[in-house]
């Protein structure tokens, strides 16, 4: 599933998260970056531990669990806590894949990475280049989101990001363990979820074909649930 979910942030939010970026201490990106992706990264980001990094993290993940689309596409089991990176003139990180297992500092958690998640914090006219590219089997996929705006996409697929020509370009960013492992397994399940949704606007709930096709989700969800 690749999926751009809008609006995830308020404006309120995003104002909020873009003036303390404004005023935070940034390090260099490839202090977290694996063997690989230390060869090819060259961006700033918040220290993870940083105050700044804590409460802005705590911002988005209150955003992303009152998303309903985010919530029913990721059914997320642990979220990473949320990263922030910054990319000025020249920066870039090139292809890499993500790392399969994330420990969460100062926890035993050590979570599986299935899905990863890039929130656009700034406008696409703020800057040239910088481009989120994924390659797909039939091709690349770019993307310059508006801000606020979420892209969900597999956790196993290659990716960059373009250098930048002009401007800043910052963003956040997480990993996400599901319930659900399997990809095709969630992907029939947000269809199925969504397709109830857009019934229940002229059908009933109580109805039995609603009652009927909304068992089998949850049931569907229990027999996938990955203990």
């Amino acid at each position: 599933m690749m999926l751009r979910i809008p609006q995830v942030l308020t404006d309120e939010e995003l104002r909020a998260i873009r003036e303390r970026l404004a005023q935070a201490t940034w390090v260099d990106g490839r202090v977290t970056a694996g063997h690989q992706g230390a060869k090819v990264k060259a961006n700033l980001q918040l220290p993870e531990d940083s105050i700044d990094a804590r409460e802005l993290g705590g911002i988005v993940l209150r955003a992303i669990e009152r998303n309903g689309t985010f919530m029913s596409a990721a059914l997320p089991r642990h979220v990473y806590p949320p990263m922030f990176n910054r990319y000025g003139e020249g920066m870039t990180f090139g292809t890499h894949i993500d790392g399969a297992i994330r420990h969460v500092a100062g926890t035993p958690l050590r979570m599986r990475t299935d899905l990863s998640a890039t929130l656009f914090l700034s406008s696409p006219d703020e800057y040239d280049g910088g481009e989120l590219v994924i390659e797909q089997p039939d091709g690349m996929r770019s993307l310059k989101l508006a801000a606020g705006d979420i892209f969900l996409y597999p956790a196993t697929t290659l990716h960059r990001v373009a250098p930048i020509t002009r401007g800043e370009r910052l963003t956040c960013f997480f990993w996400i363990q599901s319930l659900v492992r399997e990809e095709n397994d969630r992907d029939m399940l947000f269809e199925l979820d969504r397709a109830i949704v857009e019934l229940g606007r002229n059908v009933p709930v109580e109805s039995p074909a609603m009652l009927r096709l909304t068992a089998t989700y949850h049931n569907l969800v229990r027999k996938w649930t990955a203990t």
